[in-house]
């Protein structure tokens, strides 16, 4: 089997309005709260998917923080969804989730999709980009949108 017959999951499109870089946060709940906004400015969701993501951190812990300085801010599939969609929020200074490992987080990537098995889709995609361990980092530094789309499309994807 070759790799062409099972070709990388594709992320979901990211809008310029959904790329915040150097934002300030306060502690974890406002850097989920500007994923969630950039999600919202971007019509992929709406405010309630915000509060919905805020809740599983509440209801579950800081299990959203999936690699060293790396969160995943996500909700369940619902209504609340207008579009897939992802959003990416670097901070100017990290935030503590409560990880026991990962924390303090730089990145913030926020996910809202319609159906389970494109968040599976998404999620996996995702691994690939930060399979990289570099990839976290240059996130974090990058400077402008096109550097951060550069980061998280690999080079096959692109072409």
């Amino acid at each position: 089997m070759t790799d062409a017959a099972f070709p990388a999951p594709a992320l979901p499109p990211l809008a310029d309005r959904a790329i915040v870089l150097q934002a300030r946060a306060d502690d974890w709940r406002d850097a989920v709260r500007l994923a969630g906004d950039a999600l919202v400015d971007s019509g992929c969701a709406t405010a309630e998917y915000t509060d919905a993501m805020i809740r599983m951190v509440d209801d579950h812990g800081p299990y959203i923080v999936i690699a060293p300085g790396l969160a995943l801010a996500h909700a369940r599939p619902g209504p609340e969804v207008r579009r897939d969609g992802l959003s990416v929020v670097t901070l100017q200074t990290p935030v503590a989730f409560g990880h026991a490992h990962n924390d303090p987080v730089r990145v913030v990537v926020g996910l809202a999709v319609h159906a389970p098995d494109a968040h599976l889709t998404s999620v996996a995609a995702l691994a690939n980009v930060f399979n990289d361990s570099s990839a976290i980092a240059a996130i974090a530094d990058a400077t402008t949108r096109d550097d951060v789309r550069a980061i998280l499309t690999p080079p096959e994807a692109a072409s």
